[in-house]
């Protein structure tokens, strides 16, 4: 991956030579994640579900020439709740296509502060960012794209 990552929550995801994982620690630091800000809870709440919360806050950050291929989220107990994500800083095209790997694709633009959901069907979507539109948004001073990816990991 060429991403640099953390997380906000009780869980986050981590990637190391095990595999993937939710985990409720830092994997060097051994400290609890920070928790999710309140202002992504309400997003969260008004967006998704006020009823059940995000245990988990994925944060990305794409720096010049990072990308992240296709994937599906496939590793949260319950697969029927969505996964939401907002974006900060320059601009990533984001590429979306069907439940199967070999489904055509199209590629969207998400600017600073656009919201993507991933609801019902398209959850199981495979997606990825292609590329970064570098100083397209002046947010961030060393420029990049910020990635905030709300979900339900644990059991609901």
């Amino acid at each position: 991956m060429s991403v640099q990552m953390s997380n906000f929550g009780p869980l986050g995801w981590v990637t190391d030579a095990t595999g993937y994982r939710y985990q409720s620690h830092h994997p060097v630091t051994g400290q609890a994640w920070p928790e999710i800000p309140s202002r992504l809870l309400s997003l969260w709440a008004e967006l998704v579900d006020p009823d059940l919360a995000p245990d988990a806050c994925l944060v990305n950050l794409y720096d010049e020439g990072a990308k992240m291929g296709l994937h599906q989220d496939r590793d949260e107990a319950d697969l029927t709740v969505p996964v939401l994500s907002l974006s900060l800083g320059d601009t990533g095209l984001f590429r979306i296509g069907g439940t199967a790997r070999g489904d055509p694709t199209r590629s969207v633009r998400l600017a600073s502060g656009d919201v993507c959901g991933l609801f019902g069907p398209s959850r199981l979507a495979f997606h990825g960012i292609d590329r970064v539109l570098s100083g397209s948004s002046r947010l961030l001073p060393q420029g990049g794209r910020i990635n905030l990816t709300l979900r339900r990991a644990g059991p609901t």
